[in-house]
């Protein structure tokens, strides 16, 4: 299968100036010489103008510009070809078919990313930062990205790595000299070594909540009683009319939700269903989809019509609320003043969307929002759950050697902890692992 010369549209279909279709493999120069004419594989990384020709029927397909990349220079560290058609769907499909007929075959999801962490031209995190980049809705997750891209993520995985490295050679040496007076490395120098490692892994770890909701953008649930104003508040926060608005109570019965930026940083909205005791099976219905919703929440905006008093049993549900909330007091423009308010705003006028997108981004994405440059995050749950597996090795070890155990056998936690940060990285990664991990890549990726 690696082997194989694959190929692959790397730009979206549709009506378009220019499409990319991408040739990797060892034989990926062969494929495009039955294309390409002319075609000339030296020297590399020049542009050149081609016909392309349909290598059964010899009908030309497109005038086109084409690039050569000679291994290991590469993406893909492998030869490459990567050909510049006119846009379109019908071009592009036929360049993409007639590749097929000169020898490649379509590249899987992601499968031009993988080859290149299988030939060394980037780790695992790095190829996980390119689909992060690509999918970036907000410049934080793009600034998040290309840090991680940069490396920044791996340096401190690498880093860690090292030292559990040295804490198992202090142990070894310990092994290897027994005859010293008490073995030449003292028992507080190991727990001093375990108590900076527990000290750095923390401090990496509590950066995977931000982390992961900068890559998946922070869960926010708009909720209150019926009729305060939260459909049109939803509308006014997305920029669009999605959800339903009417004076009817209730007209809400299920979750809607949307993608929105606020000050950079990506939230999930979501508008829920009026809490309220009600008769009605829909309503109820709908009522505990926002109650679930509520459970998951990162933030909450709840709203109380400006004007108005907040009820007992509204004091009682923000008193109830695990996640910070927001008091947002609603349609200022009817109800009252929205400057004595903190976050009053207006779904008509937008009087204090603004100020309420940047409350939002504070209450959310409070540890980032005013860092200049970021410091590395765990952006995804499998590199907070290979973390927390390193972690964990690193007490057993501490535990064991509280308890007199051999050092020899206490030192296998070190070697399992190790193990662990090699999997973020992907130093050693089984083909179902890879697999997994760009699933969910473009095809062209």
């Amino acid at each position: 299968m690696l082997s194989d010369v694959i190929t692959a549209l790397a730009t979206p279909p549709g009506r378009s100036a220019l499409a990319i279709v991408r040739l990797s493999g060892n034989d990926a120069h062969e494929c495009a010489a039955k294309l390409l004419a002319p075609f000339h594989p030296e020297p590399n990384r020049q542009n050149r103008l081609c016909s392309i020709r349909h290598p059964e029927t010899s009908e030309v397909l497109d005038r086109a510009v084409y690039s050569v990349y000679a291994a290991p220079n590469s993406y893909t560290g492998e030869d490459m070809v990567e050909i510049s058609t006119h846009g379109g769907l019908i071009v592009p499909a036929g360049v993409l078919e007639a590749s097929i007929a000169a020898g490649a075959r379509q590249a899987d999801p992601g499968e031009f990313t993988m080859r290149a962490v299988l030939n060394g031209k980037m780790d695992l995190l790095q190829a996980e930062a390119v689909a992060d980049l690509v999918d970036a809705g907000g410049p934080v997750q793009r600034k998040v990205a290309i840090h991680q891209l940069d490396r920044g993520l791996t340096s401190r995985i690498e880093k860690l790595r090292s030292d559990f490295l040295e804490l198992e050679a202090l142990i070894g040496y310990d092994i290897d000299f027994p005859e010293e007076d008490s073995g030449p490395v003292s028992e507080e120098r190991i727990l001093c070594s375990v108590g900076e490692l527990r000290r750095s892994m923390a401090q990496l770890l509590r950066t995977a909540a931000e982390g992961e909701r900068v890559r998946e953008g922070a869960l926010a649930v708009i909720a209150g009683r019926p009729n305060t104003g939260k459909s049109s508040l939803f509308n006014a926060l997305l920029g669009k009319n999605r959800a339903i608005v009417t004076e009817i109570a209730g007209t809400t019965r299920d979750a809607i939700d949307g993608q929105v930026t606020c000050n950079g940083f990506p939230f999930r909205l979501v508008d829920t269903a009026g809490l309220c005791d009600s008769d009605d099976r829909v309503e109820r219905e709908g009522i505990e989809v926002s109650r679930a919703y509520l459970q998951d929440a990162d933030l909450v905006l709840f709203c109380v019509e400006a004007g108005r008093e907040v009820t007992f049993d509204e004091t009682e549900f923000i008193a109830d609320v695990l996640a910070p909330h927001i008091l947002v007091r609603t349609m200022i423009d009817i109800g009252g003043s929205g400057r004595t308010e903190e976050f009053g705003v207006s779904s008509v006028s937008g009087e204090g969307i603004a100020e309420l997108r940047e409350a939002m981004a504070g209450a959310a994405f409070s540890a980032l929002l005013n860092q200049a440059d970021y410091e590395p995050l765990l952006t995804r749950a499998r590199h907070r759950v290979a973390l927390a597996r390193a972690s964990g090795e690193l007490d057993e070890f501490e535990s064991a050697i509280g308890s007199d155990l051999d050092i020899a056998i206490a030192s296998t936690h070190i070697l399992a902890a190790v193990s662990a940060l090699e999997d973020v990285i992907g130093v050693v990664t089984t083909e179902d692992v890879l697999g997994r991990i760009f699933s969910d890549f473009c095809v062209g990726k």
